[in-house]
């Protein structure tokens, strides 16, 4: 049963803006510190899924170089109790040899309340297919 209150949704939206904060911050561990230990990433720019901290980690720190960073075109949060998730479109930008590429693409994140507060337990990020 879906329990959203506009103030659940707020704290919900809200982990989307910690996480590209540390994404912004350079520093891999800063982003996979957001992850549960047992989290799955199907990323946006390589054609494997990633399912341990170590392999979270060199991913994000094969895209700290082009200084990543993202904002939400739109979002859709339902909350389910310890479970929440949060999918939609955002702008992700790269920067390469000096100049910024922005793509569109499509994410979920998939959040879990543990006891040391909300962790990603499944991210899913995909460039958003041409028309």
């Amino acid at each position: 049963m879906q329990t959203d209150t506009s103030s659940d949704t707020a704290k919900i939206a809200l982990l989307f803006h910690k996480w590209n904060d540390a994404l912004q911050s350079g520093q891999a561990e800063n982003v996979a510190a957001l992850y549960a230990p047992d989290a799955i990433l199907v990323p946006t720019f390589v054609n494997e899924i990633l399912d341990t901290p170590s392999a979270i980690i060199t991913y994000f720190n094969t895209l700290m170089p082009r200084q990543p960073s993202s904002k939400i075109i739109t979002q859709n949060i339902r909350h389910f109790g310890p479970i929440a998730i949060n999918s939609g479109l955002y702008d992700f930008s790269l920067a390469t040899d000096g100049t910024e590429t922005e793509l569109q693409a499509r994410f979920t994140f998939v959040y879990r309340q543990d006891p040391d507060g909300w962790k990603i337990i499944e991210h899913h990020s995909s460039i958003l297919p041409q028309a």
